[in-house]
């Protein structure tokens, strides 16, 4: 049996990014319920040098976003990053869930080989599309997600590994 690059990529963005929405969620009620102001969550980081909360999220949608619309051939829809609230995360993801239903398994019929071309900081570079899912968009993606739960999780949100997995 194989698996086609619509399911590796889109359907396993899409549940992970569902698990997130919900995980987003459980955190904002977690703040009413302890009486935390929200911005705490959202502005909180597990070390001084890395990104926030709300970062974390952004650049985690930019990877779900970006790794489908670059297999299928279209173009990477751009978002102000400017999101100040779970609310503002929550649209952020709804739009990003609503683009991933907006592709066809089609669309990804020989992205395996397609060139991918990005620049990375200063740095143009080049591979074929299996590569560039399997070895740089999936690891980035799971990274952020997951320090988005971390942050949350070490800030006493009471979040379970089966909400990460959206088995919740």
């Amino acid at each position: 049996m194989t698996i086609s690059m619509y399911e590796a990529s889109v359907a396993v963005f899409s549940a992970r990014l569902k698990a997130l929405s919900d995980i987003l969620s459980a955190a904002e009620q977690n703040a009413v319920d302890r009486k935390i102001d929200p911005q705490v969550f959202l502005t909180s980081r597990l070390a001084p040098e890395m990104f926030a909360l709300t970062r974390q999220v952004q650049i985690a949608t930019d990877h779900a976003k970006g790794a489908p619309s670059r297999l299928a051939g279209r173009e990477v829809p751009k978002y102000e990053d400017n999101e100040a609230s779970f609310a503002d995360l929550q649209a952020r993801l709804t739009k990003t869930l609503e683009l991933l239903a907006s592709f066809l398994p089609a669309e990804f019929e020989g992205s395996d080989d397609r060139m991918i071309e990005l620049k990375l900081g200063q740095r143009e570079i080049s591979m074929p599309g299996m590569q560039y899912l399997l070895h740089l968009a999936m690891p980035n993606f799971y990274f952020h997600v997951t320090t988005a739960y971390d942050i949350l999780r070490h800030n006493g949100v009471p979040l379970s590994k089966a909400m990460f997995l959206g088995n919740r």
